[in-house]
């Protein structure tokens, strides 16, 4: 695959440094789709506790995304930044792929 590549801003690895930080076990962060919500899809985020030999690796600054096969189509070329609000943050995701997202920000599309 071309792009496939996962990548994270400055301010998405200072988030995740913290993150992680606070699950020592982690190897990364695992980082893939679920079908869900009014457009199809959701991004799914959690702790890589483990990775299995068809995973897709990418690190940025010490971070491992850990990807499944089947995710990376859905999720290649992807930037993943932080976004601070106040004193809240969330994950941004600037994922290419989108063709179409609902009005509530939580899923998207991918027309293929």
């Amino acid at each position: 695959m071309p792009n496939a590549k996962i990548t994270l801003t400055g301010t998405a690895v200072q988030h995740l440094k913290k993150t992680l930080q606070k699950k020592t076990e982690a190897l990364g962060i695992r980082f893939g789709v679920k079908n869900a919500g009014c457009s199809g899809m959701s991004y799914v985020l959690d702790f890589a506790l483990e990775t299995k030999p068809e995973d897709h690796i990418f690190e940025t600054a010490g971070i491992k995304v850990v990807v499944d096969p089947l995710s990376l189509e859905y999720v290649q070329g992807t930037e993943i930044d932080c976004v601070e609000e106040g004193l809240n943050a969330a994950l941004k995701f600037n994922n290419p792929n989108v063709k179409s997202a609902c009005g509530c920000g939580e899923s998207f599309n991918i027309e293929k």
